[in-house]
C-alpha cells in the first residue's frame, strides 16, 4: 500500500496554480539589461509592481515605459541612495554588478572597493531598509543574483569572487533571521550568462589568456562547463519567479546553481 495520497493531484492539464504576485512591490537592480531586465519583465507580467533600478537612466527608463513598471535611476554606489531603494519592498532582486579582471599584484584598490560597496554593501543596504514591512507583513522574498563566482573562484576576478561569497553569507543569515517572519533568502548562482556584462569579459579575457575574441566562449570562459553555450536571462528570471511563487516558503538559506555542470567537475 502506498503512503502517497493523489486525492488532490491536479490533471496535467490545469494551469499552474498562480504566482500570487499581484500587489506585491518588487525592486530589482541593474534592471536596465540583461538578468535584471529580464527578472523585471517576468515580475511585471506576474502582475507584481515593479521598481526598476539602474544609473542607465535612458535605458532603465525605456524598459519601465515598456512593461508598466516605475523607473528609479540611482547609482548603488551611493550607501544612503542605496537604503532608500528598498523601503516598502516586498521582494527585493538584488542584481546590480559589474566585472573588472586584472592579476591581484595590479588590481585597483579603488576598483576593489567600489566593487564591494556596490555587490554586497548596497543588497544589504537594500534589504536592511526592506524587512522591516516585510516583518509586518510576514511574507518577503529576497533573491540575489549571485554567480558561479560565489561557489567557485576564478583567476583575475579578486573582487568579483570575494564579492560573490559576500553575497552568498549575507544571503544565509538573511534567511536565518526572517525564517519565522515568513521571509524567505535565495541566492541563483549561474554561469556565464549572455549579458552586456559578459560580452566586455570576452575582450578583457582575449588580451589575457592571449587567444582571439572567437575563441575565449568555448576555450575560456566555458573550458569547466560540460555544456558548451551560455545561460539566456531569460533561464535565470525564470528561477527568480519560481522563489516568489507557491509553495516555496521552506526554500530559503539555498544556493541555486545554474551553471552548465561548472561545479559538477
Amino acid at each position: 500500500m502506498s503512503d502517497r495520497s493523489d486525492e488532490h493531484a491536479s490533471p496535467d492539464n490545469t494551469e499552474p496554480e498562480p504566482a500570487g504576485l499581484p500587489g506585491r512591490r518588487a525592486v530589482v537592480t541593474g534592471a536596465a539589461s540583461g538578468i535584471g531586465a529580464a527578472v523585471a519583465r517576468r515580475l511585471a507580467a506576474g502582475g507584481a509592481e515593479v521598481v526598476a533600478v539602474d544609473r542607465s537612466a535612458e535605458k532603465v527608463q525605456a524598459l519601465a515605459a515598456d512593461i508598466g513598471a516605475e523607473a528609479r535611476v540611482v547609482d548603488l554606489s551611493d550607501p544612503d541612495a542605496a537604503g532608500e531603494v528598498g523601503a516598502g519592498a516586498d521582494i527585493v532582486v538584488n542584481n546590480a554588478g559589474f566585472q573588472h579582471v586584472a592579476p591581484i599584484q595590479e588590481f585597483p584598490t579603488d576598483t576593489f572597493a567600489a566593487m564591494l560597496r556596490l555587490m554586497v554593501e548596497a543588497p544589504f543596504r537594500i534589504v536592511r531598509a526592506a524587512l522591516p514591512q516585510m516583518y509586518a507583513r510576514g511574507w518577503g522574498r529576497v533573491i540575489n543574483i549571485s554567480s558561479i563566482h560565489g561557489l567557485r573562484a576564478s583567476p583575475f576576478k579578486s573582487a568579483y569572487v570575494t564579492a560573490k561569497h559576500a553575497l552568498e553569507g549575507l544571503s544565509k543569515t538573511i534567511a536565518l533571521e526572517g525564517a519565522s517572519r515568513g521571509v524567505t533568502s535565495n541566492c541563483i548562482c549561474p554561469g556565464f550568462v549572455r549579458t552586456p556584462l559578459v560580452e566586455r569579459q570576452v575582450a578583457e579575457q582575449a588580451v589575457l589568456h592571449r587567444v582571439p575574441e572567437e575563441q575565449v566562449i568555448e576555450d575560456v570562459l566555458l573550458a569547466r562547463t560540460p555544456i558548451k553555450r551560455l545561460v539566456e536571462p531569460d533561464e535565470v528570471a525564470a528561477l527568480a519567479i519560481w522563489l516568489c511563487g507557491p509553495g516555496t516558503t521552506s526554500v530559503t538559506g539555498s544556493s541555486f546553481r545554474m551553471d552548465g555542470g561548472w561545479a559538477a567537475n
